[in-house]
């Protein structure tokens, strides 16, 4: 074998043998990482009525010029926010014409809902409340009004009203974490 040849296996030999070394040494980087189980939890709907299920108020003997007020508080108990309606499911007002008036307010926000006629909700249809946080509560009043210029022809007449709370969640909310 010629020196030459010699000279150019030598470094090729050398570099074979670091190629082998290189390969058969496992020296590798490497990383890992990893999550447990997600956990998706629904959340809650609910309200409570300080008065569920009972009148708001009862007035007998009402003579010209009476004013009345009850209240209802509405407390959103469930984890989501929600819009909240009142709905009047029924009602009858024998006193003539607009001599019973009704006026409704949110105390806490200091709106009022309606004011008018007794009776004049449409029945059935929803009023919009507005917007209740989960855990927030809002104060209502019920204020009635019968007018003082009424006449003999409303004596012994009767009023009455049903009213069903209703809410319903927020919709379209996206969660991103």
């Amino acid at each position: 074998m010629s020196i030459a040849a010699k000279k150019v296996l030598v470094p090729l030999t050398v570099l074979l043998a670091a190629g082998a070394l290189a390969v058969g040494s496992g020296a590798t980087f490497s990383s890992e990482t990893s999550n447990t189980i997600s956990t998706v939890t629904s959340g809650t709907l609910l309200h409570t009525n300080s008065k569920n299920g009972a009148q708001i108020f009862n007035l007998t003997n009402l003579k010209p010029g009476d004013t009345l007020t009850g209240a209802v508080k509405i407390t959103n108990t469930g984890s989501l926010p929600a819009t909240f309606s009142l709905t009047e499911t029924s009602s009858t007002n024998a006193f003539t014409g607009s001599n019973l008036k009704l006026a409704i307010k949110d105390v806490t926000n200091g709106k009022t809902i309606f004011d008018g006629t007794f009776g004049g909700l449409v029945d059935g249809t929803k009023t919009d409340l507005g917007q209740i946080g989960a855990g927030a509560a809002v104060d209502y009043s019920f204020t009635v009004t019968l007018a003082q210029e009424t006449t003999n022809d409303d004596q012994n007449k009767t009023a009455t009203a049903t009213y069903t709370w209703n809410s319903v969640q927020l919709a379209g909310e996206t969660f991103a974490q």
